[in-house]
């Protein structure tokens, strides 16, 4: 083993959802970006869409941290690799700190980085150093940097919160409520960052904002270990993807995509709401997304829906994970009742719900092989069709996703992390 890498690093992270522990998060990093800082950020568990605020304000692509889907070696990897080349780590934890297993507080000891505890200060002024105290002394060994308030109503209230702190814990700084440092979500999360124009205006704004309240020196180094050297012999050199990428399609994890490469695959990126053919390729990737959003638009392109038929029908593999699982089946409907026919390789339709219908950890016995990912929708699917294996949580979650398979087709809700099995993608998409 080599030396270990040396480089200043905060885990985010807060009572509960909601907090604004990605707000703040982006503030971090823009502000520190704006200061000629090299930042990389890293999410805590699985997550498409807060990524993709985390990767525009700090100017790097933004990979996710968990011991158990990612796995704890491959965490290392990835925290190891960036403290080459960043000035700071910011990890965005996930729910609450001390929340599921394992938590964000879980990750923060493994790797001993400091946990910046995000709390909403909103119509809250000494109870804040209550729940401060409280999150930072809950756990003994739990290594704790310090206490940022959002949500902050005027100057006054900064100095009420701050000054309630006891037992040494560091003010951070506060970021005020207004609403254009706000980021604005939907039904599964925040707005992608391609559909906010202002983006990095709020970014601006935001880093401003925190900067004005708090100092923005580096906290202290971190020690990351260098990782066990992983070494893969399954191959997919040669091999053509082509992968979906649009706004209906876009939950894709960078690592799944940077595995492919290393592997040896040809990425072809395409538009199934744009294009109008496929590229020359020999396997089909569709992502997670948001076609409930675009179902119609899905639906009137005939010669697109066209092509991926045709290359279902030459056996060639083809691999859907949730919102791609949704393109496939005979028709969606969204939440308000409105009904689109789309591209009908698996029998069955889904439904859209105002309610969350599935979340969970999620890790699938597939006959290639294990691979470990998530589910989070909003739909109900209806289908005849028998699941070749069912997805188990390792902490009781809802979730038991089925996985469905005809001929070289194989879909399913579960979003799948490449890494935890790469021989099993290998067998998965290789012709």
């Amino acid at each position: 083993m080599s030396q270990p890498r040396h480089c200043p690093a905060v885990l985010i992270a807060a009572p509960a959802s909601g907090q604004g522990k990605t707000t703040v998060t982006a503030a971090l990093a823009r502000l520190h970006r704006n200061l000629g800082r090299k930042v990389r950020v890293f999410k805590c568990g699985p997550d498409f869409l807060d990524p993709m605020i985390l990767e525009r304000a700090s100017g790097a692509p933004v990979y996710q941290l968990d011991l158990w889907m990612i796995g704890a070696e491959e965490s290392r990897r990835l925290l190891w690799e960036a403290a080459a080349e960043a000035d700071l780590i910011l990890i965005e934890g996930v729910m609450g700190l001390f929340d599921g297993t394992p938590s964000s507080a879980d990750l923060a000891r493994h790797f001993g980085v400091p946990v910046l505890a995000v709390i909403d200060g909103t119509a809250m002024a000494q109870t804040f150093g209550a729940l401060a105290l409280g999150l930072a002394r809950y756990q003994a060994d739990l290594p704790f940097a310090g206490v940022l308030a959002n949500r902050v109503g005027s100057l006054r209230h900064a100095q009420l919160l701050e000054g309630s702190l006891t037992e040494g814990l560091r003010w951070y700084g506060g970021l005020s409520r207004e609403r254009g440092i706000e980021l604005p979500s939907r039904h599964l999360g925040l707005v992608q960052a391609s559909e906010l124009d202002d983006l990095d205006a709020r970014l601006d704004a935001a880093a401003e904002a925190l900067g004005a309240s708090c100092d923005a020196a580096l906290p202290p180094p971190v020690a990351f270990a260098e990782p066990v050297p992983y070494a893969c012999t399954a191959s997919l050199a040669g091999v053509r993807i082509g992968v979906a990428r649009d706004e209906a399609f876009a939950f894709i994890y960078g690592a799944n995509l940077d595995l492919l490469r290393n592997l040896g695959a040809q990425l072809e990126f395409f538009s199934p709401l744009h294009d109008r053919e496929l590229p020359t390729v020999d396997s089909l990737y569709l992502p997670g997304g948001y076609p409930e959003l675009h179902h119609h638009a899905l639906a009137a392109n005939a010669l697109m829906n066209a092509a991926i038929r045709a290359h279902h029908a030459q056996g060639k593999p083809l691999l859907a994970e949730c919102g791609g699982m949704l393109y496939l089946l005979d028709a969606l409907t969204d939440v308000a009742g409105e009904r689109a026919e789309l591209l009908g390789l698996l029998p069955g339709e889904a439904t859209m719900q105002k309610r969350l219908a599935a979340l969970a950890l999620q890790a699938v016995e597939l006959p290639e092989g294990t691979l470990r990912g998530h589910t989070y929708h909003h739909s109900l699917t209806r289908t005849a069709l028998e699941p070749i294996a069912r997805g188990l949580s390792p902490n009781g979650g809802r979730g038991n996703e089925a996985v469905y398979r005809l001929g070289r087709l194989t879909a399913s809700y579960v979003h799948f992390y490449f890494p935890s099995n790469p021989g099993a993608v290998v067998a998965l998409l290789r012709p």
